[in-house]
């Protein structure tokens, strides 16, 4: 591993193994994103996955929440996207422009010819995401010490949504007749994508990431009963063969995060998964979730990024029922929204955001 600075707020790792500190750390999903006017700056004329092949790019990009929030976030996230494993499993991707993620040849049935091909390609995720390793390197020379930095990878359940609908959906036709009438088959591909899962994050970890987030952003589209089926097994694989392979390489483990997002019926579950830190999406309520956790996990979340479009008053009165939720914060709670920063916010308003967490949590000093 390269030689990195010493971590100089370490605030955000206390946390996420459980210790007692003296506020929660913040940071957002997507607060490295288009909302930030120097985003499209940095980005030029280059398209998105354009971006995150480039180490120097997505290395701005990573930083620039950094920079323009400094003080106020406790972590950094590189700069990536969860499609990249479908693509180094030989898949095309495009990001097309106010519709998302595309495949143009997404997996139609076991017997497309496609799916057994996928089976048996020996997909090289240490030569194939080169990239996203080089990123996170040079992320971690510049931020020399300022913050953690995460790592993260799709969930196989969500990569699979994404494989077979050919893109994001509003019905899931595709996916749900693969599970339905295709399971075998769909569980043969959601162990192959959890292996993949695994190495590709034990190689983030050997780049320089410091804690890594597994995003299961389809998970409502499951029923609790198909949920345990179909996702979760996948989850765990990930948990329980990620430190198992870290240690192969002579690492060390880092803390684990899984966000299956609407999956409010699985919270019970996701704490007894594997994971050190369950995040929680904004349907869910603090107090709640609290109770059901049990302190047998750190809890990350959970305010509707939709209150980004509102005034300071809506922000303040959100901020204030997150923090009463989770008992003011002092142990067991990473500040997150319950989803990413979405489109069109204004980054001032995520700026107060913050330093409203901040005012309700007020740092005293470092407990023991």
């Amino acid at each position: 591993m390269a030689d990195f600075h010493v971590l100089k707020n370490d605030l955000l790792l206390r946390t996420a193994r459980g210790e007692r500190v003296e506020r929660p750390p913040i940071w957002v999903m997507r607060q490295a994103g288009r909302y930030l006017p120097e985003y499209h700056e940095a980005k030029g004329n280059n398209d998105f996955f354009a971006c995150c092949r480039s180490p120097e790019i997505a290395s701005t990009l990573t930083l620039q929440p950094i920079d323009r929030y400094d003080g106020l976030l406790d972590a950094a996230i590189i700069f990536s996207d969860i499609l990249v494993i479908p693509q180094a499993m030989g898949m095309t991707v495009e990001m097309l422009d106010k519709k998302g993620p595309h495949f143009p040849n997404p997996l139609k049935s076991p017997t497309d010819g496609q799916f057994e091909e996928l089976m048996d390609r020996n997909v090289n995720v240490e030569q194939e995401l080169d990239y996203v390793y080089q990123a996170i390197t040079m992320t971690r020379h510049k931020l020399k010490g300022r913050v953690p930095l995460y790592g993260f990878c799709g969930a196989p359940w969500t990569l699979l949504c994404y494989m077979v609908e050919g893109g994001g959906s509003k019905l899931f036709v595709q996916v749900k007749t693969w599970i339905y009438k295709y399971p075998n088959q769909s569980k043969r591909l959601l162990r192959k994508i959890a292996e993949l899962c695994v190495e590709y994050l034990a190689l983030q970890v050997k780049a320089g990431a410091q804690i890594v987030q597994v995003f299961d952003s389809w998970a409502a589209e499951l029923s609790p009963s198909s949920f345990r089926e179909f996702a979760l097994p996948y989850l765990r694989h990930i948990s329980e063969h990620l430190p198992s392979r870290l240690k192969e390489l002579q690492l060390e483990s880092v803390p684990m995060v899984v966000f299956a997002k609407g999956a409010w019926y699985a919270l019970d579950d996701l704490c007894d998964s594997g994971y050190q830190v369950v995040g929680l999406d904004w349907l869910q309520d603090p107090a709640e979730a609290v109770r059901v956790a049990r302190g047998r996990v750190v809890l990350q979340g959970n305010a509707d990024p939709g209150v980004l479009y509102g005034d300071k008053d809506a922000i303040t009165a959100v901020v204030r029922d997150m923090v009463e939720g989770f008992d003011g914060g002092k142990q067991g709670w990473i500040a997150n929204l319950g989803h990413g920063v979405t489109p069109f916010v204004d980054p001032d308003n995520l700026k107060f955001f913050f330093e409203e967490i901040h005012r309700f949590t007020k740092a005293e000093s470092r407990l023991s």
